[in-house]
Parts: C-alpha cells; sequence; structure tokens
C-alpha cells in the first residue's frame, strides 16, 4: 500500500520538472568519471599507533564515518587465520552490534558486545566467551513477538558510560544499566504514538546531551505515519523537541491519522548524520508529498541542534517521479566528504553530490524557499542497484575516500576537485562497508560471509565464512570482527551472530 500525491500537486510538479518553474537547474548528466586505483592513500602504520578499543554506535561515530586508521589487532596477514565462534542469540539482530572495552558487568570486568533483535531484546555478550551476560526483554514482548511489527536500530553506548540506549517496537527507547540491564529512571521516552505504522528502523545517535531517534514505516508502506525526528535529553529522559517531515509546523508528536500527508519514513541505516560541531544534522527522506514549506518527501534536510529548525533542504527535480515509483531518495543517509560536500544516494541507485553550505533547495540565508534540484554531480552507484547500505567515508589529510556496496557490488571514489571519481569496483555485493585498522570489510548479505578488502584494490585478500543476512553490518575492533546474521522479515525469534577473534 502507498499513498499518492493529490492529481493537482502532480500536475504541478510535473510541470516544473519541464520548465524549471520552480527555479530548479536541470539535473547533471549521470556519469561516473575514473582515476587510478593508486589516488587512494596507503593506511598509515605508524610505530605506536593508537588501538581501536570501542565501537559504541552504529557508524563508529555521530558522523558515522564507519572508518578508523587506529589498530585494531588484526592485520592483513592475520585475517585469514582467525578463530570463529557462533553464538546463538534470542532474536535476529537485522542491525550492527556496538563494543565496548572493559565494561563492570555483574561484578566483573568485560568486553562487551550488544544487540537489539527485531523484536526488542537487548543482548549484552562477552566478546572472549561469547556467553551471553544478561537480556533485556520489554513489557509487552509477547504481544508483538513473530509479528511484523519490528524494529532494526541499532543501539548506541551513553558517551559518559555506564549505559546504552535501545529501541523496541512498541516505540519506545530504553535506557539500559551497562552492569545489568536494568531500565533507568524515567525511562522508557515514547517517540510515536502509533507504534503499529511508525517502524524505528535507524540506528540510534547521540549529539552532545541528546539522544537521536527517528520514526518510518514499515514494508508496503501503510498509512498512515509521518517520518520524525525526536532528540532526547539523555540525562533526565524528557524530548527536547520534535521535527516531523510531514506538517512540519507542528512541533510535537502527532496522531499519524491527524496529518494529511503520509509517509516520508527516515528509513536509512545511518538515520540522522551529525555535523561536525554537534549543532546541525541531516536526515533524508522517503517517498511521499513534497511542497517545500511544510511537506519534504524524498528530500535532504539540515536542522539545527537543539531546536530541530528547517536550516535548508535539497529535493531532487524528479521527486514527484521517485514518490510515484516507490523510489525512497532516503533509502541511505546523507556522507559527510568534508570540502564542503555531502553525497547520498537512494533506491533509484543514483549517488546525489550537494554543497553542504549551499544544498540549493532553501538557502541558509533566506529567499528560494522551495526549489527543486541543485546538486553538484550525478553517479551510478556500483551496480545501479537499490541502495540500502550506509557508505563508508574515509579522510586522511585532504584526501577523502568513499566506500559504497549494493547488492550488485562494492566500489570505491575518491574526491578530487569537488567532485568523486571512481577508484575501483568489484563485483562481490555487500552492505555497509567498514574501513578499520587498514583493511576494508563488506559484508555479502546474499552468500554470507565477509570479504576483506586492501583499500586500494577490487580484489579481496580473504573471505570471512558466515550465514546470509539482510542490513546487518559487522564491526572491527580490539582484535574481533563481529557479524550479526539473519533477515528480520523472516520473523525469527532465534539468530546468530559470529565473533572472529585472533584469540
Amino acid at each position: 500500500m502507498r499513498t499518492r500525491l493529490p492529481a493537482g500537486l502532480t500536475a504541478i510538479l510535473a510541470a516544473c520538472l519541464l520548465v524549471a518553474a520552480c527555479g530548479a537547474a536541470a539535473p547533471a548528466d549521470v556519469s561516473t568519471p575514473t582515476t587510478s586505483a593508486g589516488a587512494i592513500p596507503t593506511p598509515a602504520r605508524a610505530a605506536g599507533a593508537a588501538t581501536l578499543l570501542d565501537w559504541p554506535e552504529f557508524g563508529l561515530n555521530p558522523q558515522r564515518s564507519d572508518s578508523s586508521e587506529d589498530a585494531t589487532g588484526i592485520t592483513a596477514a592475520d585475517v585469514s587465520h582467525l578463530h570463529r565462534r557462533t553464538v546463538t542469540l534470542p532474536g535476529t539482530v537485522d542491525s550492527s552490534p556496538i563494543y565496548l572495552h572493559g565494561v563492570d558487568v555483574v561484578g566483573a570486568r568485560h568486553d562487551l558486545i550488544a544487540v537489539t533483535t527485531t523484536y526488542g531484546r537487548t543482548v549484552a555478550i562477552d566478546a572472549d566467551s561469547g556467553r551471553i551476560l544478561w537480556t533485556f526483554t520489554p513489557a509487552g514482548f509477547a504481544g508483538w513477538a513473530g509479528s511484523a511489527q519490528i524494529t532494526t536500530a541499532s543501539p548506541v553506548a551513553d558517551p559518559a558510560g555506564g549505559f546504552l540506549y535501545a529501541a523496541s517496537p512498541n516505540g519506545l527507547i530504553h535506557k539500559l544499566s551497562l552492569a545489568h540491564g536494568h531500565e533507568a529512571p524515567g525511562w522508557p521516552v515514547r517517540i510515536t504514538l502509533e507504534p503499529r505504522h511508525e517502524k524505528i528502523a535507524a540506528a540510534l545517535n547521540v549529539d552532545g546531551p541528546y539522544l537521536i531517534a527517528a520514526t518510518g514505516g514499515y514494508i508496503g508502506d501503510a498509512p498512515p505515519y509521518q517520518g520524525h525526528v525526536v532528540l532526547i535529553d539523555r540525562s533526565s529522559g524528557r524530548v527536547a523537541a520534535v521535527f516531523n517531515t510531514l506538517c512540519s509546523g507542528r512541533r510535537r508528536l502527532i496522531a499519524p491519522s491527524s496529518c494529511p500527508a503520509s509517509d516520508s519514513a527516515i528509513l536509512s541505516r545511518s538515520g540522522a548524520v551529525v555535523e561536525p560541531g554537534g549543532q546541525r544534522i541531516l536526515i533524508d527522506t522517503g517517498n511521499a508529498p513534497w511542497n517545500g514549506s511544510s511537506d519534504f518527501g524524498d528530500s535532504v534536510l539540515e536542522l539545527t541542534v537543539p531546536g530541530l529548525r528547517l536550516r535548508q533542504a535539497f529535493t531532487p527535480v524528479d521527486q514527484a517521479h521517485l514518490n510515484e515509483s516507490d523510489t525512497d531518495l532516503g533509502s541511505s543517509a546523507p556522507a559527510l566528504l568534508g570540502s564542503d560536500r555531502v553525497v547520498l544516494a537512494g533506491k533509484d541507485g543514483i549517488m546525489r553530490v550537494l554543497r553542504l553550505s549551499r544544498l540549493d533547495g532553501h538557502e541558509p540565508s533566506g529567499g528560494d524557499a522551495g526549489r527543486l534540484g541543485g546538486e553538484l554531480q550525478r553517479l551510478q552507484v556500483p551496480g545501479g542497484a537499490e541502495l540500502f547500505s550506509a557508505p563508508a567515508v574515509w579522510r586522511r589529510g585532504s584526501l577523502t575516500t568513499l566506500f559504497l556496496a549494493d547488492e550488485s557490488g562494492t566500489a570505491a571514489y575518491v574526491l578530487h576537485g569537488g567532485l568523486l571519481r571512481r577508484a575501483w569496483q568489484s563485483e562481490h555485493p555487500g552492505t555497509s562497508p567498514v574501513l578499520a585498522g587498514g583493511l576494508l570489510y563488506v559484508y555479502d548479505l546474499s552468500a554470507g560471509g565477509i570479504y576483506v578488502y586492501r583499500p586500494g584494490s577490487p580484489a579481496p585478500i580473504a573471505k570471512l565464512p558466515g550465514a546470509s543476512g539482510h542490513w546487518n553490518s559487522p564491526i572491527v575492533v580490539d582484535g574481533h570482527v563481529i557479524e550479526p546474521e539473519g533477515n528480520a522479515n523472516d520473523h525469527a525469534l532465534t539468530g546468530t551472530m559470529d565473533i572472529f577473534s585472533v584469540r
């Protein structure tokens, strides 16, 4: 099921596309300039380099870079000789884990892996033994377990220590003690008034004193729902701000049926991406109506923190077509490239490079509100397939490399002169890539297992074994490669996770 634009609005937007009546420039041609793989720098291996001991959230950091040059304890020489341990879990983890080194749990120190299952159980696992340390089961679990009411949100650790945050399918965000898995006083916090229609799909994030959560819709886009962002004070559990991407003039949680527009899911793996400095975030949305003032389907939005006020936006000139064809722009989140550039790609298989300082649909200085278009470059994703994964962005000095994977391939791109050029492409598919300790790790969602690459080559140097999955992606930290497996849409009540270790 999908909602459709009213006929009059569809006609107006179609006219905008034909004659640029809305002030939009025609999009750049879809082309993919190339460069030598030698343009990708060689990862540094300085003596005494820092060791990556924690992976506290999806994407490693609030910017969702999914990259670190810090040593992981795993090198190209030993990646094929890692010890594999498969852990049975009380549910499917169709997301990514987090990892915290040397945490006090039930009176002892543990290197802790935490995951959230599709039905909202959050599980703490000892990384060295694979033993489950505690399991948090949300109240009401039996009422939705086995149903289509799920979450695919990755948890996030509290930067102050002692707690993590996790979602459950009943629309709640929980603050759980790392020591025992108990709920903190004043929590959980509700972020939707209709959890049967508004799904918590995107990973949770943190920006200073705030937790960031977002909502989308369930498979089939059954209305009514509205994608929205919620800012929660981490210390008190108070909802500090709400931005609704439809009926955006309403600054609180709303009953979905009370807004005449539906959809506009915030469904990407990354969800909200925090810009450096923490004063702004980027989100993008799925199919829905767009009018440039209150409704922002298929758009990139820059919001201020803490007010969640719209600062500027980007909407492609073919927004009406994306909406009508179920081709969500927001199936993958914006990625920060540095050098005043941001890139995004969606279900149409096209990457769009934007200028961060002027996304060009809504100028920060005022005026030109509601413009369509304005991207600097359009490229195809590796295989031209729908993109649901998050890219990895590796910045080293003035050099930026983007790694991207979809169901048809994996590729590396370098930023040169403000535009992307493809350095290499592999036929091997993947979910969200991870660059850690000088190696690139990409999970094969179809056949299972993890391809391991050197950053400058399309030829894998190894493939770790494993089962198939969906949106799952690995983390690589502190001598471990950790990969959950399985598909949320199978509605299973058990699942598996592989832990590959050097010891």
